[in-house]
């Protein structure tokens, strides 16, 4: 646990140095390289050249979606420390090391998410959509989001038909809540619950293909 008492002070101290990894990206390779020597050795230089790497990422991330300074390096904290405890769970052959890493940071983000807000749909769907919201134009970020995409419309496939429906229409083909209920003739209130229902299960697949 040094690696992380040390890393996750680096908010005042070493925030500079996390914005010059971040610069100098990191390959897809060298990420999966560091993860796995944090999986297998438990380095500690490798999680600190993680950490500044990945830091100022979900710091954005959690000043988007959590709205406040302080939940934002909440976010990082929770984050990493679950990378340094779970990464002997990354499997390389599964995806990439960013792709594991973001899904551990999305799930850290929906449980904050629920705390601090009341609806639970609205906590589902910010959270689940955009899974990565574009950060510095970095090309390794559109890959991982391209590949969270496509995860995510596999699970949406998953989802029993008239959820998909709804799901697809709300998210897929931008369609207001009553847009969809006109046009598929039901009442609003089951367009909410069919989205609640999608919504959870679309946390559930995500749950247990990412834990």
């Amino acid at each position: 646990m040094e690696a992380i008492d040390s890393a996750c002070h680096l908010p005042k101290t070493n925030q500079r140095n996390s914005r010059k990894v971040s610069a100098n990206a990191l390959t897809p390779d060298e990420l999966k390289t560091l993860l796995l020597d944090v999986a297998s050795e438990k380095s500690s230089e490798a999680f600190t050249t993680l950490f500044n790497y990945f830091a100022p990422k979900i710091r954005s991330y959690g000043l988007r979606h959590l709205r406040a300074e302080g939940h934002a390096m909440e976010l990082v904290q929770e984050t990493m420390i679950l990378v340094w405890r779970k990464a002997h769970l990354f499997d390389h052959n599964k995806g990439a090391a960013s792709t594991w890493i973001f899904t551990v940071m999305r799930n850290v983000s929906f449980d904050m998410l629920r705390k601090v807000k009341s609806n639970r749909e609205d906590t589902l769907s910010n959270d689940i959509w955009p899974l990565l919201d574009g950060d510095e134009g970095v090309q390794e970020e559109e890959a991982v989001q391209g590949q969270l995409h496509s995860q995510l419309l596999s699970y949406i496939d998953r989802l029993p038909d008239l959820q998909q429906q709804v799901v697809r229409g709300v998210y897929l083909k931008q369609l207001t809540h009553q847009e969809l209920a006109d046009q598929l003739d039901v009442p609003l209130g089951t367009i909410k619950s069919r989205l609640r229902l999608g919504l959870q299960k679309l946390r559930s697949h995500l749950e247990v293909d990412n834990d």
